[in-house]
């Protein structure tokens, strides 16, 4: 069996240099389209696998093209792909937009992610069952994600990105939740923190997760644990383009909990992780090794 078992996303990217985020009823000229592996699931499984952990990716492609590439694009990484269904819709695509400063706009089509369902993964239990850490994203399906958590015995980690309403039921199985300052937001129906120590208070008032950590681009992260509020500062960095940061940063702080660090010694770990992704261009292909962190 697998050390991590990761549940979540499969997608194929199409990324596309832009000299802003688009407006509405706005034409821009972009840069060429680059075609790469991608979805928040596959991108935190290669972030813990190229950190040498032993990993299983339980998700859904496409009975096309692009499924058989993402497959062959996983295995290379030596991920166990057993557990990724083969279902009539097609792979899914995501269309990333990426600013000068790295920053990136990202809209996705689920396709055969939204065809994951309970029993795909009740399929998995003795998999997930005996993981020392499950790690899953909301780029699937709210049934997939509460099962997981129901069937889940070692370490819980919840990236609930793209932000929706998650059950108390959910949020109290959780260990370590790692939102974004909007994905905070829409847990708590406040508005949006814009400072750092605004994060810290709506951070310290969420229910449920034994453990949170809130990353907040380059400027670091809040870390939450046992009533106490913590800062863990971004490494400085040159961005290119930040889109698997946030998801280099979840397998980077998975597998630092793994060898027993503390949650503010993981974050620290992940935020020079997600530092080396964002200095290069494209998804999967920017996640970094072990040995370029160590």
């Amino acid at each position: 069996m697998s050390e991590v078992v990761v549940v979540g996303s499969i997608n194929v990217d199409r990324s596309m240099g832009v000299p802003s985020a688009p407006e509405r009823g706005a034409t821009l000229l972009g840069e060429g389209v680059r075609r790469g592996p991608g979805g928040k699931g596959a991108n935190q499984a290669v972030a813990l696998a190229r950190l040498g952990r032993s990993v299983a990716m339980i998700g859904a492609v496409g009975q096309d093209a692009d499924g058989d590439w993402m497959l062959g694009m996983l295995v290379a990484e030596g991920i166990d792909v057993s557990g990724v269904v083969r279902v009539p819709e097609p792979t899914g695509q995501a269309f990333i937009f990426v600013e000068p400063n790295g920053e990136s706009t990202i809209i996705v089509s689920p396709g055969a992610n939204g065809a994951l369902t309970p029993a795909h993964v009740e399929a998995q239990r003795e998999r997930i069952a005996a993981a020392r850490c499950v790690l899953v994203q909301q780029e699937i399906p709210a049934g997939p994600v509460e099962r997981v958590a129901e069937l889940a015995v070692g370490l819980l980690v919840l990236n609930p990105a793209p932000a929706r309403p998650l059950s108390r039921e959910l949020l109290a199985r959780v260990d370590v939740l790692v939102p974004n300052r909007f994905e905070l937001a829409g847990l708590t129906g406040g508005p949006v923190p814009t400072s750092r120590d605004a994060v810290a208070i709506m951070a310290a008032g969420l229910k449920g997760p034994a453990s949170l950590v809130v990353t907040l681009g380059a400027e670091g992260c809040v870390v939450a644990e046992g009533g106490a509020v913590a800062f863990v500062p971004a490494t400085a960095v040159e961005a290119v383009d930040a889109t698997a940061a946030g998801d280099t940063f979840c397998g980077a702080l998975a597998d630092a909990l793994l060898d027993g660090m503390s949650l503010q010694g993981a974050a620290a770990w992940a935020n020079r992780a997600a530092a080396v992704t964002v200095s290069r261009p494209g998804a999967q292909g920017s996640i970094p090794h072990r040995n370029e962190l160590e």
